[in-house]
């Protein structure tokens, strides 16, 4: 068995397809998105404090912002989403005594927002009270005015690399574990080294390990590399160090063998070599369009959304992102390692009935 992992490790190394796509492809992505972060974002996410004044226009007016994603959730949620820079600013409309500005527009922040978001806010909340006094408030000198001193909360930066590395490494295993054992055990059969393997002692579960373990310590070591360039050239989260890189290994070490088990059923239902490509599709494109690999899920309409939440790359991506900037542990994030888990039985019992030797 260490033999065949040993000689499928360097044949693996030696495939250019193989370092392209595990490697070359992912590390693309990273660097176009880490440059493209480099510039900055707009984001304009923002809440309203639930102890604002709602009884006025102007909280109308704001309320149908197009512009503005309402994030709508208790306030322990809503303060940590602004700690960590995901919610640019919590509004908060107060009445005053002042009868020529009625009313007053506070906005709080956090030092990991953007501060061209902040003023970009503000751009659009004395546009749309601007167009309020134009059309009904003409005798007013305005309805509303905003703060300028915007209140500041600390917070950890959250920069695009930590949403796009994590949908990278899944990408990269999802894509090994499909099309690299799929094409592998295929190739195996059709070129009859599983044949040459049965006239030797070795077992048929020991041929199958020995063949995984080398795609499994490939497969990591483009983890340890992806994870280590996003780190140290693009600043991604990794909240305690060593152990948030150590539990985002185990991690990737469980998705690596759920990922694997749908190349082993490719190859068993594929007829021949060019009908590998389409079923393997089948199962990989719309976990890389829907599963948060690209943007996040919350974008898809609302009927789309469990749909998406059912892929487990959903949940591999998930469970990635909590554990890098959140420093969720292992045991944090159970629900989507459990969904993973399930995926697993559920993949290899499938497998194990159509895998085919010869």
């Amino acid at each position: 068995m260490l033999a065949i992992t040993k000689a499928s490790l360097r044949s693996i190394f030696r495939s250019p397809s193989a370092v392209v796509f595990s490697i070359a492809f992912p590390l693309i992505f990273i660097l176009v998105f880490g440059f493209l972060s480099s510039g900055g974002n707009i984001n304009v996410n923002v809440a309203m404090d639930q102890k604002s004044d709602t009884l006025n226009p102007v909280y109308t007016a704001i309320r149908n912002i197009t512009g503005f994603n309402f994030l709508k959730d208790d306030t322990t949620k809503i303060k940590s989403e602004l700690a960590k820079g995901r919610l640019t600013a919590l509004i908060s409309i107060q009445k005053t005594n002042n009868v020529n500005a009625p009313y007053v527009i506070n906005l709080t922040s956090s030092e990991a927002a953007n501060p061209q978001n902040i003023q970009l806010v503000k751009s659009i909340l004395n546009a749309v009270i601007g167009k309020l006094n134009q059309e009904n408030f003409t005798g007013t000198p305005t309805m509303a005015v905003v703060n300028n001193n915007v209140e500041q909360v600390p917070g950890r930066i959250y920069r695009t690399i930590d949403f796009v590395l994590p949908g990278q490494l899944g990408f990269s295993l999802l894509s090994a574990g499909v099309f690299g054992v799929a094409f592998l055990f295929f190739n195996l059969r059709q070129q009859l080294v599983l044949k040459r393997f049965y006239a030797t002692p070795i077992r048929r579960l020991y041929i199958i390990l020995g063949e995984a373990l080398s795609r499994v310590l490939f497969q990591l070591i483009t983890a340890i590399i992806i994870i280590s360039i996003g780190h140290f050239v693009f600043k991604f989260t990794l909240v305690h160090g060593w152990i948030t890189f150590v539990s985002i290994m185990v991690l990737s070490f469980i998705a690596l063998i759920l990922f694997m088990g749908f190349g082993f059923i490719v190859s068993g239902v594929a007829k021949n070599e060019s009908s590998i490509p389409p079923f393997a599709n089948l199962i990989t494109l719309p976990q890389f369009l829907l599963a948060g690999t690209f943007f996040s899920i919350d974008n898809f309409p609302t009927w789309m959304q469990p749909f998406c939440r059912i892929l487990p790359l959903t949940h591999f991506n998930n469970a990635m992102r909590n554990i890098s900037f959140e420093g969720a542990s292992l045991i944090s994030v159970w629900p989507d390692i459990s969904f993973l888990l399930i995926w697993i039985l559920v993949v290899y019992g499938i497998a194990f009935k159509i895998f085919k030797w010869e």
